[in-house]
């Protein structure tokens, strides 16, 4: 069982290499508007730009740098197949040009050009990142009117291509079931406010530590990646950067496509894919474990569970989790110049992980008085 995952290194706004209608979910977050770290790469692409910044024309520039990322959003639509996603992840920029300190939405200008080419809007999330310090602000004080509201969240925008899939064969659905969500991770995942992705939550790596630090982390992708596609679909990256989404393609064992204007980026991107296996197969067992933890304390406070992950032997909330199945990585093979092949194990024995219990308590945690269901479905 293999996935393929393919990096182009090209702009972004002419994806002629890709056919009409092959991508089933973009996972994307492009450079910001008016945030100065972009102002080179924008200028480089139209020169107009550095002309309007050089002239302290913030509109001009704001209009033009948006013209790029159209173009793009165009070659998202004509690539998603009907009934797909687009989820795109873009901050608002606060910036002062020729003295006048303003704010330039992003979300809602890109948002507005999505809609005008034919997307559907759908209730979009509120990345929330956690201040640097509790009296952050920006402005000159106490007095009214001398300070201005911080600007502390991002958006995720999600748009669909037509309208709702459907999965009409039993092999589409089988897939579709073995690609669930956990009862406990849905009802976080599918909020509008996100404030428990930090960016910093494990070890990992040196190769592997931009995926959790960066402005894109690899818990967003992974779980944007979850929601909105199923085992085997195509992901697509317009944006790449440091292979973050490629990343959470492999470990979700989804194909990619990620598109890259630096090449530079090419020294960050291959280190990922040839420590993604060990990486994924930790990632996938804490996913497990923070379940098998969940449903202990569950048991503990509400009694048993009625449903038993078949695969697993682990109690599940709802029926529809019985068949949740994840993929362990096996192996990355590098099969041409910037094309990897990853292969997956189809056996639920392959994983190594100890019992609940045994790390509550070696992570110190109070045992639970009474015999867990977790405990009595592995004693029979």
């Amino acid at each position: 069982m293999k996935t393929t995952h393919k990096i182009l290194f090209q702009d972004s706004q002419d994806l002629k290499e890709i056919p009409s209608e092959s991508v089933d979910l973009v996972v994307t977050s492009p450079p910001y508007p008016m945030i100065e770290m972009w102002d080179e790469m924008f200028s480089d692409q139209n020169p107009e730009i550095q002309d309007a910044l050089a002239n302290g024309d913030g509109k001009q520039m704001y209009a033009l740098m948006h013209e790029i990322l159209d173009a793009v959003w165009d070659e998202v639509f004509r690539v998603l197949k009907k009934g797909r996603f687009a989820c795109i992840n873009i901050g608002d920029a606060t910036r002062t040009v020729k003295g006048d300190f303003c704010l330039y939405p992003n979300h809602a200008r890109i948002l507005t050009h999505l809609l005008n080419i034919g997307f559907s809007a759908l209730p979009d999330i509120l990345w929330r990142k956690q201040a640097n310090t509790p009296n952050k602000f920006m402005g000159s004080g106490m007095l009214p009117a001398g300070a201005y509201v911080t600007l502390e969240h991002e958006y995720i925008l999600i748009v669909r291509k037509g309208s709702k899939r459907e999965f009409k064969t039993e092999n589409e659905k089988e897939n579709r079931r073995e690609s669930g969500l956990f009862w406990e991770e849905r009802n976080v995942w599918y909020s509008d406010v996100w404030t428990d992705i930090k960016g910093t939550d494990q070890k990992l790596p040196k190769a592997m530590s931009r995926l959790r630090s960066a402005a894109f982390p690899f818990d967003l992708a992974y779980r944007l990646i979850n929601m909105y596609s199923v085992k085997g679909d195509v992901i697509l990256d317009p944006f790449l950067g440091t292979g973050t989404t490629t990343a959470a393609a492999m470990t979700s064992r989804r194909n990619s496509i990620g598109v890259e204007i630096d090449k530079s980026f090419q020294r960050a991107i291959c280190p990922v894919a040839h420590h993604i296996v060990d990486f994924s197969n930790d990632y996938l067992r804490d996913r497990l474990m923070r379940h098998y933890e969940f449903v202990e304390n569950r048991i503990q406070n509400s009694g048993a569970l009625k449903y038993t992950n078949k695969h697993y032997g682990c109690p599940v909330v709802t029926s529809q989790e019985q068949f949740i199945f994840l993929n362990n990585l096996e192996a990355v093979q590098a099969s041409e110049d910037n094309i990897f092949e990853v292969v997956y194990s189809t056996k639920s024995q392959d994983w190594d992980f100890k019992h609940p219990s045994e790390v509550l308590v070696q992570n110190k945690m109070k045992p639970h008085t009474r015999p867990s269901q977790l405990s009595m479905l592995k004693a029979q």
